[in-house]
């Protein structure tokens, strides 16, 4: 299996996540940080299948319209649920015993994401808002502008693994990135909070690396990572993000 790319901190695949998992060597990693397809935004299934730039891009994004649209996110919430529990045993092979396991969820897929994590032999520990000020907000509603992080650990974890590894606090406030490469990314800031969950010169595993945000924060915070990401076009970009060590748009144009 040849890499897309590798240096001495990351390596990253281009292809399906099914397809490569299962050939990462067994209890090679220490965490599992991702953030997969949600198939969602919105309530029916005809509001699932409209378009990621649709359901996922806010009219008043400064970058919103030259972002690509990625696939794998049309799913009915059983498809969904088979395909997370898939992908999520795979994972947890190459994961070490005890080791942390975490991936984002929206507000309409956290019951079945909490499901999967547990069907997929993970045990569930618990769940980390991410609080965007910025969300989307509704006249008369209560504002649906979090994001939530799914975490739990391979088997049982020992005290040894929780001392020697920071304490970290459960909640986390930032804006979505408005200059941004990808229609879903993640804040680096949060992603290398999360990558603080193993020590430094650990390795971190994202099957769903998208525009690399999960790499990028591993890296500069002394872990090293793996990435799987199914775009060769964003595989391209990740290269470029982790060349250039920044999340601004205007290093890459």
């Amino acid at each position: 299996m040849k890499p897309y790319y590798q240096d001495d901190r990351v390596t990253l695949y281009c292809g399906d996540a099914l397809a490569i998992l299962p050939q990462l060597a067994p209890d090679s990693v220490q965490a599992v940080i991702t953030d997969p397809p949600y198939s969602s935004g919105g309530m029916v299934r005809g509001d699932r299948m409209a378009s990621t730039q649709t359901k996922y891009v806010q009219t008043d994004s400064i970058s919103g319209k030259q972002l690509s649209s990625f696939s794998g996110d049309n799913r009915d919430q059983r498809g969904f649920y088979l395909w997370a529990n898939l992908w999520i045993s795979a994972a947890r092979e190459a994961l070490t015993e005890g080791g942390i396991f975490g991936s984002f969820s929206d507000w309409r897929q956290l019951p079945i994401m909490t499901d999967a994590l547990q069907v997929g032999g993970i045990v569930w520990r618990g769940i980390v808002p991410w609080h965007k000020p910025n969300g989307r907000n509704t006249q008369g509603r209560f504002a649906n502008n979090c994001e939530y992080f799914v975490w739990g650990s391979n088997g049982p974890r020992s005290k040894e693994l929780d001392q020697r590894s920071e304490t970290l606090g459960g909640f986390w406030q930032e804006n979505t990135p408005r200059e941004r490469v990808h229609q879903t990314q993640k804040p680096t800031a949060l992603m290398e909070w999360l990558c603080r969950s193993v020590l430094p010169g650990e390795t971190v595993l994202d099957p769903f690396a998208g525009s690399g945000s999960s790499l990028v924060a591993a890296a500069a915070t002394g872990r090293h990572a793996i990435g799987i990401e199914l775009s060769e076009q964003n595989c391209a970009l990740i290269v470029e993000r982790l060349a250039h060590g920044t999340l601004e748009l205007e290093a890459l144009i």
